[in-house]
């Protein structure tokens, strides 16, 4: 029956795929990818010659009902991100949701997400705590942050290099400079970094280097005992 797969790429290491996410991407008749030109490199890295379509924010809220038509008409998809699990501070999530209302089946793959490791490397309790992914960059952000101010819960956000510090900064303003936190930066890849200590430690640790690559920044709820680095 044809259907919609949600495939995780990985995240760094094309080490980290499955055999099953492999195996998938070699089955369906189209793939559909946020950046045809970074999905392109994975899929020959893997001798994978299936239909590649280009699927992102921009574009999804057009395509998501003709997609949803021909899988009804026996297509079958998977979904890609650039890097690790689709619809996660990703597109995806109204492709899915389309499919859902369409009662369309849906099968999302075991994968890679960045927040997973950062979280456990952090040396933060991870029994319960909240994802969330991209504070708004402008409208929103400070509102946001002061809603999260009573969080209790280990929060995890992503964020661009070029914003780190100033995040950081607000994270110190609104928090308390003495707040733990760490910094997850290359996650599997050669340079993978994990930075832990008080907010302050960490700001004073990336003012002193040009900090590349994705970020994950997991920081320490309100009530929780202080995790020394």
């Amino acid at each position: 029956m044809s259907k919609l797969y949600v495939v995780p790429t990985p995240i760094g290491n094309f080490g980290d795929i499955t055999i099953r996410a492999i195996e998938v991407l070699k089955q369906v008749d189209v793939i559909l990818a946020e950046d045809t030109r970074t999905t392109s490199i994975l899929l020959k890295h893997f001798n994978i010659e299936n239909k590649l379509v280009s699927h992102h924010k921009f574009n999804e809220h057009k395509t998501a009902k003709n997609i949803v038509g021909k899988i009804q008409s026996g297509i079958t998809y998977a979904l890609v991100s650039d890097a690790g699990t689709p619809a996660i501070s990703d597109p995806g999530f109204l492709l899915v949701r389309t499919c859902v209302e369409n009662n369309i089946d849906i099968e999302c793959l075991p994968g890679a997400t960045a927040f997973v490791p950062a979280l456990v490397n952090s040396g933060l309790p991870n029994d319960r705590f909240c994802f969330e992914g991209f504070l708004p960059q402008k409208k929103g952000r400070q509102k946001r942050l002061n809603q999260l101010t009573d969080e209790t819960r280990t929060m995890i956000f992503y964020e661009s290099p070029f914003r780190l510090i100033k995040t950081l900064m607000q994270f110190s303003e609104f928090f308390g400079c003495e707040r733990q936190v760490s910094v997850s930066r290359e996650i599997s890849k050669i340079y993978e970094e994990n930075v832990r200590g008080t907010i302050t430690e960490v700001i004073d640790y990336f003012n002193e280097k040009k900090v590349k690559g994705e970020i994950v920044i997991v920081l320490q709820g309100a009530e929780s005992k202080n995790i020394k680095s």
